[in-house]
């Protein structure tokens, strides 16, 4: 099964796999425990929903005596350029100055904001002289 996007999993996917993400690794009761000091949940229903993030490639497991441990295969910021990526492709053809250009005009960026851009935009440029 090839892996979703990370904006095609449904919101309980989601929150489990933050859940992972958060932990490190964790199993479906941790997991559970976790997720129901704020929502009710059944364990087969995180246990169901931790498998399906496995086939779908987004956790795999360890065995510890009889419990499975998740991790995740990749990490928070990897599925995240990955996503934002796709976001880049479909919404702005690929054209990533196009991108900045509407987040500056859009956005309410703080004088701290900009200063961050401008420093992560010298790196580039020496990066690219490199």
């Amino acid at each position: 099964m090839k892996r979703k996007s990370l904006d095609d999993l449904g919101p309980l996917q989601r929150t489990v796999l933050d859940m992972v993400w958060e932990l490190g690794e964790a199993s479906a009761h941790q997991v559970r425990d976790r997720l129901n000091q704020t929502r009710e949940l059944a364990y087969t229903t995180v246990l169901s929903a931790m498998q399906k993030l496995e086939k779908a490639h987004w956790l795999t497991h360890r065995t510890e005596g009889r419990t499975y441990i998740y991790y995740a295969t990749q990490t928070r910021d990897q599925a995240g350029a990955k996503s934002v990526k796709g976001f880049l492709k479909r919404v702005f053809e690929g054209d990533a100055l196009a991108v900045f250009q509407h987040l500056i005009r859009e956005s309410d960026l703080s004088s701290k904001e900009l200063t961050e851009l401008k420093q992560m935009i010298r790196q580039k440029e020496q990066e690219n002289q490199s």
